[in-house]
């Protein structure tokens, strides 16, 4: 969370804060953000089909920004990094595709924390939750074996009959 509002976790941010009580207010403010961004595929999205299950002109233009806040209102959790950017959490990381509006999701973590063992049945539950929303994802096995998501917004619905 910045002064200037709300941010969804992209995996590349300090931890959560362990105060007493900020898991239960930044899952709240996860859930309103997340209300918020249902509510503008609601309004904007065209007649025909769910609104809901395709991704929003706000999605596709900041699709790191609308592909962390599904995820982690998914309830899956980010990775973290420290300050001199080393891996200190095991989660997603979402970050720019290589292709205009895409999204790469990587499952990472700290050395010896088993990220590598447990990215296949982490990634399928980030596609399986991306794909409710309408985002189309493809596996991907980059350097080192690793594998990796990539995200993309499915095309907008035409309209009705």
């Amino acid at each position: 969370m910045t002064d200037d509002g709300f941010e969804a976790a992209t995996g590349d941010g300090p931890a959560p804060a362990a105060a007493p009580g900020a898991a239960d207010r930044r899952a709240a403010e996860v859930r309103v953000a997340f209300d918020g961004l249902l509510q503008i595929r609601r309004l904007t999205n065209p007649a025909g089909g769910d609104p809901v299950a395709v991704p929003a002109a706000w999605e596709r233009n900041r699709p790191v920004r609308a592909v962390a806040l599904a995820l982690e209102a998914a309830g899956l959790a980010p990775s973290a990094v420290d300050a001199e950017g080393r891996r200190v959490a095991t989660g997603y990381r979402v970050a720019p595709g290589e292709g205009p509006g895409t999204v790469r999701v990587e499952w990472l973590g700290p050395p010896g924390s088993g990220a590598a063992q447990q990215e296949d049945a982490a990634l399928a539950e980030c596609a399986s939750a991306l794909d409710r929303l309408g985002w189309e994802c493809l596996l991907y096995r980059g350097p080192r074996k690793r594998r990796f998501l990539e995200a993309e917004p499915s095309p907008p619905s035409r309209g009705g009959p």
